[in-house]
């Protein structure tokens, strides 16, 4: 006889797409299904219950289905508690051990199921038996001795369903066109702030330097002072060429009003550099008065908090600028688990990096002028991503005027 095991899936399982995902996957890895049971909602608010036995040639085979199935929420009806192996030394996972997926988790321990805390895609779970927590844990925090999940035994997942009233979100969940009215998209998200800063979430801003480079840095400072943005990521580049654009004017040593090349502009990013130096940091100086407006002045002024993560690529770099990823990661981390909402402007590198930190339900907004960087977010996983195919000295200057004119109204 063929391997084969029956699985359970419950909630918006149609409208939600998950039961098509469910028959796409079995039969895209070479395995067959049968529907034991069916029953289905009959109306909107009504949950659905299906029972699958899944077969498979081998039972390699089916293992590797019913993984992936078990990433959409799928379930063996009967279920035993978490496997729990020690970690051999620091760093060091045992075989076998679970991979976790941005979507809310739990898992079985002693009868009892526990939310998986601070969940991340890519990383583990470990259980702290003396407060009885289930803890989401990337690996280069996995000490010796840690209690480590192995295999997906007692361990599930809630993958996202489709809201039951329309949402603001909604209107492009999980698509990328050029060919969207951008004045209206983004006026939809500016309510999305609105709606969320109402209800006390906090809304971080994850930026490139094409935000200076494209004269949005104006905008951008605007939202930091109005109280919109509660956190700021970014790289090196984009607090250097804000403090060149308020020293000298210019960005990458071209003008920003008239977009000329400066003679000796070259220098100016690293003479930049240098005043923070002098001063020993980006706060130092602005209480120094050397710098006197921008991006980093107006999170200063604001006690907005800012993580800004360095690259083997940066000039200097910044004194404020972390150069050791896992201290980055982390100090990314003291920050994203409270947050609602991320907006992702004009920078691949970083939209990636901390988009592989959110869980799947923080709204995330991608804007780039190209397309494909849209897409690569969504591929590497942060699937609840929405994109916005705009430049961003066109998109955070409309934000800003749809925010003054919503909050107006």
């Amino acid at each position: 006889m063929r391997p084969c095991r029956e699985i359970e899936l419950e909630g918006h399982i149609i409208d939600s797409g998950i039961m098509t995902m469910v028959f796409d996957r079995i039969m895209d890895m070479g395995g067959e299904f049968e529907i034991v049971t069916f029953n289905v909602g009959k109306l909107k608010t009504d949950t659905s219950y299906a029972r699958l036995r899944v077969t498979a040639t081998t039972d390699q085979q089916l293992d590797a289905i019913l993984s992936e199935l078990h990433r959409l929420g799928a379930r063996t009806p009967e279920v035993d508690d978490v496997i729990l192996v020690p970690a051999e030394g620091d760093r060091i996972l045992p075989k076998g051990f679970y991979s976790t997926t941005n979507h809310p988790t739990y898992v079985k321990y002693k009868g009892e199921w526990l939310p998986v805390e601070n969940i991340e895609m890519d990383c583990h779970i470990v259980i702290d038996e003396t407060e009885k927590r289930a803890i989401c844990t990337p690996i280069s925090k996995i000490r010796a001795g840690d209690l480590v999940v192995v295999s997906e035994t007692g361990v599930r997942v809630v993958y996202p369903e489709r809201p039951r009233r329309s949402s603001t979100f909604e209107f492009m969940h999980g698509t990328v066109s050029s060919e969207r009215p951008s004045k209206a998209i983004i006026a939809k998200i500016a309510r999305e702030i609105l709606k969320l800063k109402k209800e006390g979430g906090k809304i971080a801003l994850v930026g490139g330097p094409a935000i200076v480079h494209t004269g949005a840095a104006d905008a951008l400072a605007m939202m930091i002072r109005k109280g919109y943005i509660d956190v700021l990521f970014a790289g090196n580049a984009l607090a250097t060429h804000d403090i060149e654009s308020n020293l000298y004017g210019t960005s990458l040593g071209m003008d920003i009003k008239t977009g000329t090349l400066i003679t000796g502009g070259h220098k100016h990013h690293i003479r930049a550099i240098s005043e923070i130096m002098r001063a020993g940091s980006i706060k130092n100086a602005v209480e120094q008065g050397v710098v006197t407006g921008g991006i980093m002045y107006e999170c200063i002024k604001n006690g907005v908090p800012f993580v800004l993560a360095g690259s083997i690529r940066d000039d200097g770099p910044l004194p404020d600028v972390i150069r050791d990823v896992v201290e980055a990661q982390d100090a990314m981390r003291r920050h994203i688990h409270d947050l609602s909402m991320v907006v992702m402007v004009g920078t691949l590198l970083h939209s990636i990096a901390v988009g592989n930190c959110l869980p799947s339900y923080v709204k995330t907004v991608c804007v780039d002028i190209n397309p494909a960087s849209v897409t690569k977010l969504m591929d590497r996983g942060t699937t609840q991503a929405i994109g916005v195919v705009s430049d961003a000295g066109t998109f955070l200057p409309l934000l800003c005027e749809q925010l003054e004119e919503l909050e107006g109204r």
